[in-house]
């Protein structure tokens, strides 16, 4: 049997779409090969492609003037990218601060231009929070404001769209797809693939047109925006396999119903965790309510002697990938679009039995 998977990235994938990918491995659409071997300009691999982006387009309602990009490097790498591309007329922009992922990315950033790191966390009640953007001092001169609209480690999102008339730029690498999303109001988007879009490998990158001539005129060419948009990402050859398994993906969202559709299934998911959490004081989760994520769910328990039992025993009921990162500690339940509401369930059930053993 399949385990239920709670791995932050890679992360688990729809069963649809890796049983798909399975019967096409050896034999793509009839054509002898695997989708693997085909070269990324042959006329069969850029119709996959062309679909794929066609796809995330309606997903997402994505304008006509952004560009949809399909690039390597992880968002790790666009880390680097983004100021090399946005800051060659302006060499300054603002970060907010909220965790690691940000944190990450400010940086890189101070590598290549003038970063005002805004320092928007704060504490509710003793809890982690994201501070009222009132308090924020945001430059009147910045090329853009940068902020991770989830921090994935710490498990903490903004609860709202920060308001800015500079173009707004943001990481989206674990909440992406997962509920709908306004791109009209963004600059840029970027995110890495291995949480809600397919495997790692890939990184999508969504920017507005009037943002193609910003870069500096050192970035080099296989980072540089305008030269992937013309070459339709593929300056160089691209991660077919994981375009390929993301246009997968994105057919199995359309068949969900959409953003609209897996976003209640989002919202089950979560409230049924962050209540049973709440109901309970042998676990607790360190995050203020209005800034709790609905991918990834921290938390403690209330003796942590007892975290590396708790998990060899969800281990061996089939969940998986529970224990949280190195950084912070304590566990965390990454809940995914591809992590049924059956497997949530399982989980709350786990957690109950264990509490009640343990009390």
């Amino acid at each position: 049997m399949r385990a239920y998977n709670f791995c932050a990235g890679p992360a688990a994938l729809p069963t649809a779409v890796l049983e798909k990918a399975q019967a096409e491995m050896l034999d793509w659409h009839g054509k002898g090969l695997s989708i693997m071997e085909m070269s990324h300009r042959s006329k069969d691999y850029v119709a996959v492609a062309e679909k794929a982006e066609a796809d995330l387009r309606k997903l997402m309602n994505i304008p006509e003037n952004y560009k949809v990009l399909f690039l390597q490097g992880g968002a790790s790498l666009q880390f680097s990218a983004i100021p090399l591309n946005l800051l060659g007329k302006n060499s300054k922009a603002d970060y907010i601060h909220t965790g690691i992922w940000s944190e990450k990315a400010t940086k890189e950033a101070q590598r290549y231009g003038d970063i005002n790191v805004i320092e928007a966390g704060t504490t509710v009640d003793g809890k982690m929070a994201i501070s009222d953007q009132s308090t924020w001092n945001l430059s009147d001169d910045a090329a853009y404001v940068h902020y991770a609209d989830n921090e994935t480690i710490g498990g903490i999102q903004f609860a709202n769209i920060p308001e800015t008339d500079k173009p707004l730029v943001a990481d989206f690498s674990s909440s992406i797809l997962s509920a709908p999303l306004d791109v009209s109001k963004f600059g840029l988007i970027y995110a890495g693939a291995q949480k809600n879009i397919g495997p790692a490998g890939l990184t999508i990158v969504i920017v507005r047109d009037d943002l193609l001539d910003q870069a500096k005129p050192e970035i080099p060419s296989i980072l540089k925006y305008a030269a992937q948009a013309k070459n339709d990402s593929m300056v160089n050859t691209p991660s077919t396999y994981a375009w390929y398994l993301s246009g997968l993906v994105f057919e199995w969202l359309l068949e969900q119903g959409g953003v609209d559709a897996i976003y209640k299934a989002n919202l089950a998911k979560a409230e049924l965790l962050y209540g049973y959490i709440d109901s309970s004081d042998f676990y607790a989760n360190p995050i203020a309510k209005a800034n709790r994520s609905i991918m990834n769910v921290p938390f403690t328990l209330a003796n942590p002697e007892l975290e590396k039992q708790f998990l060899k025993e969800a281990e061996e009921n089939h969940l998986l990938n529970l224990a949280g990162h190195r950084s912070v500690g304590g566990m965390r339940a990454s809940i995914y679009n591809a992590v049924p509401l059956e497997g949530v369930q399982a989980l709350v059930n786990f957690m109950d039995g264990f509490a009640k053993r343990n009390a």
